[in-house]
């Protein structure tokens, strides 16, 4: 056990090293964001040194896998320590109409035009759920579950970072365009716009232009309460990919190795962060920690990733988020429309 944790670590440390100027430059421009940095230095290097990962001297691969499964899987769960349950009832009683409806024509986008493009099922499944739900953070809790190639993760985190920079600009045009209220700028953004970074760009700008803040708090609690919906999602494909695992091999189920326990802790940090009076400086740590961990899993992934296998389905991948996010964009544009907030 002890010569196996000295085993992963020069690979975790790989990982590490790339994540921490991918997370410093990140934060400088959060409508890139670390995970698309790191994942691209690490698909950079990885195929400017062909050799490195598997180069049995310096033994990377193993840690690598690990900080792209198990870490990955544990950076999630920190996430839940920015959920305040009873914010998102709160807020969730106003915008569950609209995220019921945006997710509905999110997956149902995803699964016509993933047959009629011809992708694969786990990566049309990542970008679906990435626009659906919570960009690279569903991508990030889905993948380990559906068993999702790493080049496929890195297709889903390219597609979603281009729509995430498109509407940090867009959605704020858009809006005065349509006279929009605060409030529906802020659900708007809240359930159509893919990240909670880009969420987080777009409202500032809305809300310097208002002259107050209402737009940016509105969206940014939405957004925090769409992201729960991980959970029954994450939850059901883990079921949906066992069972059809068990038609394939003719084997048998068992819930308990394919149940995304995960999930479980990640539900409890939310418990805790509401319950429990935790200092909101010690939950902004543990986030903070959990993201970064996820900028590590990135560069993982992007160590793991074939340039060419990245770029085998071509303009597919754009085209297929695109419909998915102009889907979305719509529906909650219609919906707002038939209901009162």
């Amino acid at each position: 056990m002890i010569k196996r944790k000295i085993k992963i670590l020069p690979g975790i440390a790989a990982c590490a090293i790339i994540a921490y100027p991918a997370w410093l430059l990140g934060r400088a421009f959060p409508f890139i964001g670390g995970p698309v940095i790191a994942i691209l230095a690490g698909i950079f290097i990885a195929n400017l040194f062909p050799g490195l990962i598997t180069n049995e001297r310096i033994n990377l691969a193993e840690g690598i896998r690990v900080t792209s499964k198990k870490l990955l899987q544990y950076s999630i769960i920190l996430l839940g320590f920015e959920m305040n349950l009873f914010n998102i009832f709160k807020v969730g009683g106003q915008s569950l109409l609209v995220m019921i409806f945006t997710l509905a024509a999110a997956f149902i986008t995803a699964f016509f035009m993933g047959r009629f493009l011809k992708l694969s099922g786990s990566l049309a499944t990542l970008i679906g759920v990435g626009t659906g739900i919570c960009g690279g953070s569903a991508i990030a809790a889905t993948a380990p579950v559906i068993g999702a190639k790493d080049e496929d993760i890195a297709r889903a985190i390219s597609t979603i970072f281009l729509f995430n920079i498109a509407a940090v600009f867009i959605f704020p045009a858009l809006g005065h365009l349509m006279d929009m209220s605060d409030i529906h700028f802020g659900m708007w953004a809240g359930t159509a716009i893919n990240d909670t970074s880009s969420v987080v760009a777009a409202g500032t700008q809305w809300s310097a232009a208002a002259g107050n803040d209402t737009a940016l708090q509105f969206a940014t609690i939405v957004k925090l309460t769409r992201t729960l919906i991980i959970v029954p999602i994450v939850l059901f494909l883990a079921i949906y990919t066992s069972w059809r695992q068990m038609k394939s091999e003719a084997g048998k189920f068992r819930f308990t190795k394919v149940f995304p326990w995960f999930v479980i802790f990640f539900i409890l940090a939310a418990v805790i962060n509401t319950f429990t009076g935790l200092p909101e400086a010690v939950s902004k740590e543990l986030v903070t920690i959990g993201k970064f961990v996820i900028v590590m899993a990135m560069a993982a992934i992007g160590f793991n990733t074939n340039l060419k296998s990245l770029f085998s389905n071509g303009i597919k991948p754009m085209l297929f988020g695109l419909c998915c996010w102009f889907a979305v964009a719509t529906v909650s544009l219609i919906v707002q429309r038939y209901i009162s907030l």
